[in-house]
């Protein structure tokens, strides 16, 4: 019963499309970052490594190299700041978290590219 009426209440705080993308995607994810009361759209480009949770608590993890250090980034699906995911370049994959991608530098970090009709 309690788990019916929390489904009644996630339902309203979804978004009508959420975006589409998969595990090993190089994607954009405009952010929208409130300075003062002005309010920007950020960009942060890189992999998704993982996916986890379901409904209002569905998140997506991130991960790029900036000046030859890692960085990692959890964004919530269903975030009203999480203005765009836009995917660049979709990849081949066999996994459905890819932390392995953590333990390599240079050329390693590559993966294949999966061609889409």
């Amino acid at each position: 019963m309690s788990q019916e009426i929390m489904n009644k209440v996630e339902k309203s705080c979804l978004k009508d499309e959420p975006p589409q993308f998969d595990i090993g995607d190089t994607v954009d994810v405009h952010t929208r970052i409130l300075e003062g009361d002005k309010e920007r759209i950020q960009i942060f480009s890189g992999t998704v490594i993982a996916r986890s949770g379901s409904g209002t608590r569905e998140m997506f993890t991130v991960r790029r190299i900036v000046a030859g250090e890692g960085v990692e980034r959890k964004f919530p699906v269903h975030s009203p700041r999480v203005a765009a995911v836009e995917v660049k370049r979709s990849s081949v994959v066999r996994r459905a978290k890819l932390y392995f991608l953590r333990d390599r530098i240079g050329k390693a970090v590559r993966l294949k590219e999966r061609r889409r009709k």
